[in-house]
């Protein structure tokens, strides 16, 4: 049953108090700049400032107290950042597009980072340690004390606290948003789990109070069970560890599957959860159980042994599990297969994060990581790119490298299948290659029948004539390298006979688009006996080699035994029921192996900046493998295209597109294998305002760019008013009337479109002194000291003219008076002393109220332009 709580508690047992004041374990804000001193490694970060990406991730490499900003579509690093005096701390690190908070788990700090700037927004101190963690959803952030079972909204931008905090019993578990921006938690104590709503964070302005966390509580086991959370796209599970049953709350509706049977040992969950499918991981039994939305179980069992396994994590119809003491990460199917095992050079802790539609890999500890796109491809990042923002400097160049060792370099080994088939009065001798151990095979040896044949490295086949028929024959072969001669191998006995089959009449060879080769013959005359078997030799530019054996007329060459490109021909020996052979037949047509191309290379795809939807491809030419490549095809988006170059421009795509790039060669044999890689085409700006100044006539607006990958132009306008245009990180607006607040807008433009942010900014105030400078003697050098009966200067009227009934005072020489505006009156000239000035203008001041004091003896601050006020 589902209970709804507002500020104040009424008399349900699933109430929340909220306590005016501060977290138990959460200090005052420090909102100090230099707090943690974050810096981009090698540049200043003011110097630098850089916008998120949405397919990117920040990853924690505590070995070099440091973070990367890997780019889940490139699977490389953009940006990299140090944090001192963090080194090998655990760090625990929450992020949205704009935001990133850390939490060093080692000192307790808490530090909020604006990723348009790269600069620190505020710290915070907490208790160290496990027990506190930090929650982020767009512009909400939670701070979740599950010791003291005390939740505290925070601004992200500033980690003030927002209204007041949520009070559960100690001991709560949980604390991570689900996909609709519910943090949810988990009350042991009780028994329940409570979705809490953030409020909407107030405007910088405003000073009124803004609420508490709206709260929803849902009852899911008996009080005091042991509970385990896991957020969904839309709502909760919870695993009840004592009981054995898994509780999804989704949508308001709660649904429990009994696992009592199921589980044998205590299960874990991944702290989120993508898709229906919510696994249960037992690590001391290496079990993976999969539960269904509508109850259904399904279990499998990782690989391997320990119990140092991590949540699995569901991904795009797949499970992902880490076992942390083997540095392996194994990837099962929905039905609980393995489809892969991704090993890296990983020790320590590993942690899997589905973000912006990839899953990040992170090895705190070492320097590499995986990103793995929905696609289930695999792409190893270097952490420590230096080609990047942020990157080390250039190394000392390292000293010369030392000679090469000389490999190791031994007689050959021995040769493999030595055979040998008799004739009339001779014997065919044939052999597979021997190892050459370092040094290449000069010559074969044969050696039999009193006779030493001497054969080239590339002819595998040598007969023996000048034999006896009815003797029987063996014959060794060697090989000889630069080091000598190796062991020697011996063929099975032959007896050579007149009675040999003859040879097939004809060969054909034909090579197929599989890469196989097929060689046939029609069947050969046995003379009496029955043909056996018939043994097939290629023969090639400077070579001859025995390919294979057939009982019948037909011999397939496996595809890569030949050389794809290389001119093949062929002979077939007759071998009858008595093991003696024709002579060779003769030889086949020449054919030339061939089969589909090979991978294009150095594939690359980039965003083409002033064209919108659109990437430019460009790779190098693939493999031809024995036929000439004809042309490319290329799919981008699900478009297909074909092309005979070695680049494309393909457009029609979405603007801000995350697309995948597949390139495959065409040849004879059909389409080769293919490359793949990733792109992004541009995305319409996005803008950021991060603050705003004024004069009393001009206010300057500045922000950031996010350009999309494009080229972007800015404006900055205001209402019923031209456009300024400006440089994409300041623009000043002038031809403001003082004390005025204005709304502006920031337009930033693309080839994809526009983005806007607004900022309201008051022109500051125009002050204008009272001037009436003495004269030199008589009467004109009092004349300023005082109000006088009769005209004077520096007196202010209710209206626009000298009339001592509507005279409201007198300001004293020197007097600054805020000014609001300018009317036309009565001329007044104020003579010598304030330098013969003279106008009909009036300024409106504030003086007991809004009153009138003329032009003429008001000297306007910064110019003493009349111009500049509005008419009243």
């Amino acid at each position: 049953m589902a209970s709804i709580d507002e500020a104040v508690a009424t008399g349900t047992p699933r109430s929340r108090s909220r306590v005016r004041g501060g977290l138990v374990t959460v200090g005052t804000v420090l909102a100090l700049l230099a707090a943690m001193g974050l810096t981009v490694l090698g540049l200043g970060s003011a110097d630098n400032a850089v916008a998120n990406y949405d397919a990117s991730s920040w990853l924690w490499s505590a070995a070099r107290s440091e973070l990367a900003r890997v780019n889940g579509v490139t699977a490389r690093v953009d940006t990299r950042m140090e944090v001192p005096a963090a080194r090998r701390h655990p760090m625990q690190v929450t992020q949205t597009d704009r935001l990133l908070v850390l939490r060093d788990l080692n000192t307790g700090q808490i530090s909020a980072l604006d990723l348009a700037t790269l600069q620190i927004t505020a710290t915070t101190p907490t208790t160290p340690g496990l027990g506190v963690s930090v929650a982020l959803h767009e512009d909400a952030a939670f701070v979740v004390d599950a010791v003291q079972g005390v939740v505290r909204q925070l601004d992200p931008r500033s980690l003030a606290p927002v209204g007041e905090p949520v009070r559960y019993p100690p001991g709560i578990t949980g604390g991570a948003f689900d996909g609709e921006g519910r943090l949810w938690v988990a009350v042991p104590a009780e028994g329940t789990v409570s979705a809490i709503t953030p409020v909407i964070l107030p405007s910088e302005a405003a000073d009124s109070p803004v609420g508490s966390p709206r709260v929803q509580t849902y009852d899911v086991a008996e009080a005091s069970h042991e509970l385990v959370v896991s957020t969904l796209d839309d709502g909760v599970a919870v695993l009840d560890r004592t009981a054995g049953a898994l509780v999804t709350v989704v949508a308001g509706t709660t649904r429990r599957t009994a696992l009592a049977s199921t589980l044998t040992g205590p299960g874990i969950l991944p702290v989120r959860t993508s898709g229906p499918v919510v696994p249960v991981t037992v690590p001391g039994q290496r079990q993976v159980h999969a539960i269904g939305d509508g109850g259904e179980v399904r279990s499998f069992t990782v690989p391997g042994d320990g119990d140092r396994l991590g949540p699995a994590v569901a991904w795009a119809g797949r499970f992902y599990c880490a076992d942390e003491a083997a540095g392996t990460v194994y990837a099962f199917d929905a039905t609980g297969q393995l489809t892969d095992t991704i090993r890296g050079r990983w020790g320590g802790p590993l942690e899997l994060e589905v973000r912006e539609n990839y899953l990040f890999i992170n090895a705190p500890d070492a320097a590499t990581a995986r990103v793995v796109n929905d696609s289930h491809q695999v792409r190893e990042v270097d952490k420590y790119a230096n080609d990047v923002l942020g990157g080390d400097p250039p190394p000392e160049p390292p000293p010369p490298p030392p000679p090469p060792k000389k490999p190791q370099v031994s007689k050959p080994g021995a040769p493999r299948n030595v055979s040998a088939a008799a004739g009339d009065a001779r014997a065919r001798v044939s052999w597979r290659p021997a190892a050459s151990n370092g040094a290449e095979i000069i010559r074969y040896v044969v050696e039999g029948a009193g006779q030493r044949l001497e054969v080239g490295a590339n002819q595998r086949s040598v007969e023996v004539t000048e034999l006896t028929n009815g003797e029987t024959y063996r014959f060794s072969v060697h090989a000889v390298n630069a080091k000598g001669a190796g062991p020697t191998r011996t063929s099975n006995p032959v007896t050579p006979t007149a009675e040999v089959p003859d040879a097939p009449t004809e060969v054909t060879a034909e090579a197929r688009a599989d890469g196989t080769v097929v060689v046939s013959w029609p069947e050969a005359n046995g003379q009496g006996n029955t043909i056996a078997r018939y043994a097939v030799s290629a023969t090639s530019a400077g070579a001859n080699a025995p390919v294979g054996e057939a009982t019948g007329t037909e011999l397939v060459v496996k595809a890569g035994e030949l050389e794809y490109g290389t001119q093949y021909a062929f002979t077939v020996v007759s071998v009858n029921d008595k093991g003696a052979a024709s002579q060779a037949s003769p030889v086949s047509n020449t054919v030339v192996p061939f089969t589909v191309p090979g991978e294009p290379l150095e594939l690359r795809a980039g965003t083409v900046a002033d064209q919108p939807g659109t990437v430019a491809v460009q790779w190098s030419p693939a493999v031809a493998n024995g036929r000439p490549v004809t042309g490319y095809v290329v799919e981008v988006g699900g478009e297909r295209s074909e092309v005979t170059d070695t680049r494309a421009t393909v457009g029609g795509l979405g603007d801000g597109q995350n697309v995948t790039v597949r390139v495959r060669a065409v040849n004879e044999a059909g389409e080769g294998a293919q490359a793949t890689t990733t792109a992004r085409t541009v995305a319409a700006p996005r803008v950021t305002v991060t603050g705003s100044s004024a004069t009393a006539t001009a206010a300057t607006v500045t922000f950031t760019v996010d350009a999309g990958g494009g080229e972007a132009s800015c404006t900055l306008s205001r209402s019923g008013q031209p456009a300024k245009t400006g440089p994409c990180s300041s623009i000043t607006m002038s031809g403001l009337a003082p004390g005025t607040s204005y709304t502006f807008t920031v337009t930033a433009t693309n080839a994809a479109g526009r983005g806007t942010a607004t900022k309201a900014q008051q022109t500051d105030a125009l002050f204008g002194v009272a001037t009436c400078n003495n004269g030199d003697s008589g009467a004109e050098a009092t004349y300023c000291d005082r109000d006088r009966d009769g005209r004077n200067g520096n007196e202010i009227f209710s209206v626009t003219r000298q009339d001592n009934d509507r005279q409201v005072g007198w300001a004293k020489p020197g007097t600054r008076l805020k000014a609001y505006c300018k009317q036309r009156g009565e001329e007044v000239y104020a003579y010598i002393y304030n330098n013969e000035k003279r106008s009909t203008w009036w300024v409106q001041v504030d003086y007991s109220g809004r009153n009138y004091i003329p032009w003429a003896w008001l000297n306007l601050e910064g110019g003493d332009d009349i111009g500049v006020l509005p008419t009243c």
